[in-house]
């Protein structure tokens, strides 16, 4: 019972209150430590081997250690207290979970687009995206903010809701053996290996998917010190990312076509993940996205995904969102079943 009270209360905290802005978060913790040894690395290492060998390093080092110490801080709370325990749980999952602030970051920069100040947008626009967004129209803003919205989808909500079960699937016989070694053969009460799994698995992909943003680039001086936590990230995020078409063509009432449209245009996109998830939502939605940006003042092409059957408009961005949250709520369910079907329910 605890794994499903644990899930749906995250999912609920993520939906009401999202991550509160000036509150502590442990990304925050793990961007301080990503940049601390960036810069170690470095100011002090020349060599391209040397970087590689410390990339590897920073990637085994961040996940797994926060997948540990999420695991820790569950365990060692519900020692204390039970309800502390679960807590815990809830605030860390949640945590992982971006449902709400991908919407909430739409809006930002949806908000002074529709009142008529573009400038304004346009800087707002700048805090979400790397490309350059001085010069931008309305119309390519609207696309900036569906394929980031559709990009992050993926990254954002449904892989690490992905991982939270698979976790909770992983700690099932794990903390049935760990039980037997606690005093009095059993977790604390209301704590599960599910629960625990849950959490850590959820906060290492968090891990992988923020090393990913910060040093995962292919430009200097990251090429050799991202390049494991890049690789890693496209590899964790690939069952996920083909799940989440599946299902976003599913719900789009329009699988067939949808598919084919995905098989057509995203096996053209350089990134094994993203042009797959952008893709999906503009073949459900019926708008193309792609083409060319900015960045930094460099010019880099992107291949069209999609037939260009309806502009990109703020009613497209919020049905693109209600389709990720329609997602999320379908795994969420189908992660129930399991749980149910597994004993995870009293007698």
């Amino acid at each position: 019972m605890s794994l499903i009270v644990v899930l749906f209360a995250a999912a609920g905290l993520d939906f009401c209150l999202a991550d509160p802005w000036g509150w502590p978060h442990p990304v925050q913790a793990m961007g301080w430590l990503i940049a601390r040894y960036q810069r170690w690395v470095l100011d002090g290492m020349t060599v391209p081997r040397q970087q590689k060998i410390a990339g590897v390093g920073l990637g085994l080092l961040l996940i797994l250690g926060s997948g540990l110490m999420g695991a820790l801080l569950v365990f060692l709370s519900s020692v204390l207290n039970w309800a502390l325990g679960l807590g815990m749980a809830v605030v860390l999952l949640a945590s992982c979970f971006a449902g709400r602030s991908l919407r909430r970051a739409a809006q930002d920069v949806l908000e002074p687009l529709l009142g008529g100040d573009l400038s304004q947008s346009r800087d707002r626009l700048s805090r979400y995206v790397g490309r350059d967004t001085a010069m931008l129209s309305a119309q390519q803003i609207y696309r900036a903010i569906f394929e980031s919205v559709t990009e992050n989808a993926i990254d954002g909500v449904l892989a690490p809701l992905f991982y939270a079960g698979l976790g909770a699937g992983l700690g099932l016989e794990f903390g049935t053996g760990l039980g037997t070694a606690i005093e009095g053969g059993a977790w604390p009460v209301g704590v599960t290996g599910a629960v625990v799994g849950a959490v850590a698995a959820a906060l290492a992909y968090k891990a992988a998917s923020t090393l990913d943003s910060m040093v995962g680039y292919r430009e200097m001086p990251y090429t050799h010190l991202g390049w494991f936590s890049a690789k890693l990230e496209d590899g964790l995020t690939w069952l996920p990312c083909r799940l989440a078409v599946l299902s976003i063509a599913l719900l789009s009432g329009q699988p067939r076509r949808v598919l084919r449209i995905c098989w057509r245009d995203a096996r053209q996109d350089p990134s094994p993940n993203s042009g797959w998830s952008e893709c999906v939502y503009a073949a459900a939605l019926g708008v193309q996205v792609g083409g060319d940006n900015y960045y930094r003042g460099q010019l880099k092409s992107k291949p069209y995904l999609g037939d260009d059957l309806r502009p990109i408009t703020p009613e497209r961005i919020d049905r693109a969102l209600g389709l990720t949250r329609a997602c999320f709520l379908g795994w969420l369910g189908l992660i129930t079943l399991i749980a149910v079907c597994f004993g995870q329910l009293p007698e």
